[in-house]
């Protein structure tokens, strides 16, 4: 197993300062860092059934699109206002570093559904909480 980790480098002070920045391009520039990492995740779901994957604009669709692939399972992006051409949900959420806002097509998924969200990291929560 690949030790992860040593493919996610801190940057410091980025996007502001006093935070520090996840840099995950080293990881995707390794293609078996990076199926490891997919492989990882499915492996942990597999067996939850899931209906489609929510994945988070920006660097979440890099992982989200590789897990539903592996998974065989759809998937919906969550992104910010304005880049979803039909009717979406909106919330407006707390960053680390200020607010945002995401939106989500009303039909991504149907009543019932077993979500898997995926992201590329995990800071405060305030994204998971919000999707």
């Amino acid at each position: 197993m690949i030790e992860l980790k040593k493919y996610i480098r801190d940057i410091p002070n980025f996007p502001k300062q006093g935070i520090v920045f996840k840099d995950i391009t080293p990881l995707l520039k390794d293609s078996k860092a990076f199926a490891d990492a997919v492989d990882r995740i499915a492996d942990e779901y597999k067996d939850k059934k899931v209906d489609v994957i929510l994945s988070v604009e920006a660097r979440g669709f890099i992982f989200g699109a590789a897990v539903a692939y592996k998974m065989g399972v759809g998937l919906a992006p969550v992104r910010k206002p304005g880049k979803l051409p039909h009717r979406t949900h909106s919330v407006t959420y707390d960053l680390e570093y200020g607010k945002d806002t995401l939106q989500i097509h009303q039909d991504a998924f149907s009543k019932g559904a077993k979500i898997l969200i995926v992201d590329d990291l995990l800071a405060t929560g305030g994204t998971t909480q919000a999707v």
